[in-house]
């Protein structure tokens, strides 16, 4: 799973109206629990990656570059 795949997920304008299509890598999310449950719902539909973090996972959802590591950590 690549930055690029994440970035996707994260243009639905409807669930993240607000984030700038250039947004760094490393630059801070806040990402609410509705939105979380959302994208790990279309990252397992999408990728196949059956993501379930506990709570001292979730700071791995801050950022793109944390998204996609957490992701990859899961998946392999």
């Amino acid at each position: 799973m690549t930055e690029q795949d994440v970035r996707e997920l994260l243009a639905d304008r409807r669930i993240f109206p607000d984030l700038p299509a250039d947004l760094p890598s490393d630059a801070e999310l806040v990402i609410d629990s509705m939105a979380l449950v959302w994208l790990l719902h279309q990252v397992k539909t999408r990728f196949g990656v059956d993501a379930d973090p506990d709570d001292s996972e979730l700071d791995e959802f801050t950022s793109v570059a944390r998204i996609t590591a957490y992701l990859n950590r899961v998946r392999a």
